[in-house]
C-alpha cells in the first residue's frame, strides 16, 4: 500500500520543476549550504568517504561535485582480459538474463519493449532481440560515475525524453514500462567483440545526465528526442576499458543490452546481487560480426 501511495505521489508531483530546483540547489557554491547538504547526506546514507578523492566536505565546491566525485586511484580495478565484461557501476542487480524476443524483464510478470527503451523502431533493435541484458540500480549511497565495461567506440547517442519516476525495486514492481518511459540517454557502442547498448535511465530528482565526450546531454529543444552520430575517427568517443563514460547528476539505473550469443553472464549473478565498478560480470563469447554504425 505504501509503495502504491509513493508512486501516486510521484505522478502528482511537478517533476520538471522539482528537477530544476534540485539542479540549482545541488550546484550551489554557498559554503554553508553545500556543507550542510553533504554532511547530512553522508550521515543519512552512511557514505564511505574514505574512498573519496578529496577531503569531505571541504574538497568539493558543491553538493553535485561531491555526489559525482571521483574515487582515489586504485579504489577500483578492471580485469585486463579483453573478453572480460566488467561492471560499469556500483549498484544492485535488479534483473539479468535473456531478452525474450523484443521484451526485457522489468519485474515478475512485467516486461517492457526493447524498441521503446532504445528509442528505435523494431528494425533497428533487431540486433539485440533474443540477446542478453542486465539492469543495475544505483542507490543513493553508491558511487555514481559510470565506467566503460569493455574497450569501445561510441557510434551513436540518443536522448529520449520521458518521465522522472523513481527507479527503485518497489517502483519497478508497480509501474509498467518504467525504464522505457523514463527520460534516458542511450549509448550505442562498438567493441572489438561486437556491439552493445548502454542505457542511462533518469529518475526522480535526477537533474541531468552527462557523458565524458560531450558533457551534459541537453537536446536543442527540451523534451524532444535527439540523436548524435559519431564517425570511427571521432577520437572523443574512443574509450578504453575503465575510462569514465558518464555520470548521473543524482542517481538512477543503467541497462546493458547485447546481441544473441555475445556474452555468458557470471553464473552467480542474479537479482539482488551487488556489484562494483570493475567486477567481471560476464565473458564475451563471440567475435565482432555486426556493426552499429
Amino acid at each position: 500500500m505504501l509503495d502504491h501511495l509513493f508512486v501516486t505521489l510521484q505522478r502528482l508531483l511537478p517533476t520538471r520543476i522539482l528537477g530544476r530546483i534540485v539542479y540549482r540547489i545541488s550546484r550551489s557554491r554557498n559554503g554553508l549550504l553545500k556543507n550542510l547538504l553533504i554532511r547530512g547526506f553522508v550521515r543519512l546514507y552512511s557514505i564511505d568517504i574514505t574512498e573519496a578523492e578529496h577531503p569531505v566536505p571541504g574538497g568539493y565546491p558543491s553538493f553535485n561535485a561531491f555526489f559525482t566525485r571521483r574515487l582515489q586511484a586504485g579504489a577500483r580495478s578492471f580485469d585486463a582480459d579483453p573478453v572480460a565484461l566488467c561492471s560499469p557501476v556500483d549498484g544492485t542487480i535488479q534483473q539479468i538474463g535473456a531478452i525474450a524476443g523484443n521484451q526485457i524483464l522489468q519485474a515478475k510478470g512485467m516486461t517492457y519493449s526493447l524498441a521503446e527503451l532504445l528509442g528505435e523502431d523494431d528494425t533497428a533493435t533487431r540486433l539485440y532481440s533474443g540477446g542478453q541484458f542486465i539492469t543495475v540500480y544505483l542507490a543513493p549511497d553508491n558511487y555514481h560515475r559510470i565506467h566503460v565495461p569493455i574497450a569501445t567506440s561510441i557510434r551513436k547517442m540518443t536522448f529520449v525524453p520521458g518521465k522522472r519516476l523513481a527507479v527503485n525495486k518497489a517502483t519497478a514492481a508497480i509501474v509498467p514500462g518504467l525504464f522505457s518511459g523514463n527520460e534516458r540517454v542511450v549509448c550505442h557502442c562498438e567493441s572489438p567483440s561486437g556491439p552493445f547498448a548502454l542505457v542511462m535511465v533518469g529518475a526522480l530528482n535526477v537533474a541531468s545526465m552527462s557523458v565524458s565526450w560531450a558533457g551534459e546531454v541537453l537536446p536543442r529543444q527540451p523534451g524532444t528526442m535527439e540523436r548524435w552520430h559519431y564517425g570511427v575517427d571521432h577520437q572523443g568517443t574512443q574509450l578504453a576499458k575503465g575510462d569514465t563514460l558518464g555520470q548521473f547528476n543524482l542517481g538512477s539505473t543503467i541497462i546493458i543490452a547485447m546481441p544473441p550469443g555475445a556474452v555468458s553472464w557470471r553464473p552467480d549473478l542474479a537479482a539482488g546481487v551487488t556489484v562494483r565498478v570493475g567486477n567481471t560480470i560476464g565473458t564475451l563469447t563471440r567475435s565482432n560480426e555486426h556493426s552499429t554504425s
